[in-house]
């Protein structure tokens, strides 16, 4: 049997077929064009995954099912998008809508981080275990939790927001509205933000730093910019790495403590720095784990399945707590 996993975001419908490995026999995109009725979208959406089977030659009979991970808040019971920033859906049906267009027995839809975090717990970094939580340092900083194999959403379907704890009460403000959320200190965004800070400050000081040379050169400030040249030598790129990879800690200090997940992936842009990210991060959160001393460890890894982690997690949401 096939799996159709759909990842829905707010510029492109990403859409691929998956076996029973859980992985992409064949895969397609399409644009989103948020800026009309949200039965259009869907519809272009059982398109393309009609289209796509007809390419893999693969009937519809042998799908078992479709995955679709959607942003916002979700409610998988209802089949429906209760709310997607960007996109014009409010207690929307998208199942019925769906099946409307590409009749499939049966369709699951999670929130987008959620269905993520169930991707590497059953296909990527996490698989084997029971207990994970997965986070993504990007725009903000998204989050899922699974526990017993299965997604854990709360009662309500809007558990999960991790990014939104706070770590420095009445600390930066969060596009949330709260002000020392984790987000606020730990995406890819507030890095970039704290590296633009530094490079004003030295600029005010008359501090070389290679970040200022960039900057003057008019090149692009991002989140790359302090870890780029940080690996050249550059003392203030590296306080600026080195205080954003504390807030990291915090946070994900919190996660084990709280948690205790056999793995903790991070994915995600800021991710790609991998060792130059992982392991003075390991080395502050090994002082801050509650059980400091005890041989059983959350492991803490970089996730594995990148661009496709959308498309595989809404692939793996029927395979929950098996």
């Amino acid at each position: 049997m096939y799996y159709i996993g759909v990842d829905l975001g707010g510029t492109n419908i990403a859409i691929g077929i998956v076996d029973e490995n859980f992985k992409i026999v064949l895969k397609g995109s399409t644009p989103t064009c948020p800026n009309r009725e949200g039965e259009l979208i869907i519809k272009d959406m059982a398109l393309l995954a009609e289209r796509l089977l007809k390419e893999a030659g693969i009937p519809l009979s042998e799908v078992a099912y479709v995955g679709i991970a959607s942003p916002g808040s979700v409610d998988p019971e209802q089949g429906t998008i209760e709310y997607a920033n960007n996109l014009p859906f409010s207690h929307f049906p998208i199942v019925k809508y769906f099946q409307k267009y590409l009749a499939v027995p049966k369709i699951y839809i999670e929130n987008d981080a959620n269905a993520a975090a169930l991707g590497e717990a059953l296909a990527g970094v996490a698989k084997g275990t029971r207990n994970s939580i997965m986070i993504t340092l990007g725009t903000g900083v998204g989050g899922g939790i699974i526990i017993d194999g299965k997604v854990y959403s709360g009662f309500n379907h809007a558990a999960g927001e991790l990014g939104h704890i706070v770590i420095h009460r009445n600390g930066r403000s969060c596009s949330c509205g709260r002000k020392g959320c984790w987000e606020a200190y730990s995406s890819a965004t507030a890095l970039t933000a704290l590296t633009k800070e530094r490079i004003a400050a030295c600029k005010e000081k008359g501090i070389s730093s290679l970040m200022v040379k960039e900057f003057d050169a008019g090149a692009r400030i991002s989140a790359r910019t302090a870890f780029a040249a940080m690996k050249q030598g550059d003392a203030e790129a590296k306080a600026v790495v080195d205080e954003y990879i504390a807030h990291l800690a915090c946070g994900i200090s919190n996660m084990i403590n709280t948690f205790q997940p056999e793995v903790l992936s991070i994915g995600g842009g800021v991710s790609g720095e991998k060792d130059n990210l992982l392991k003075p991060l390991l080395a502050i959160i090994d002082g801050e784990q509650h059980l400091c001393d005890n041989d059983k460890k959350t492991k803490i890894l970089i996730a594995e399945l990148g661009n496709d982690a959308g498309i595989i997690g809404a692939a793996c949401l029927g395979k929950q707590g098996n």
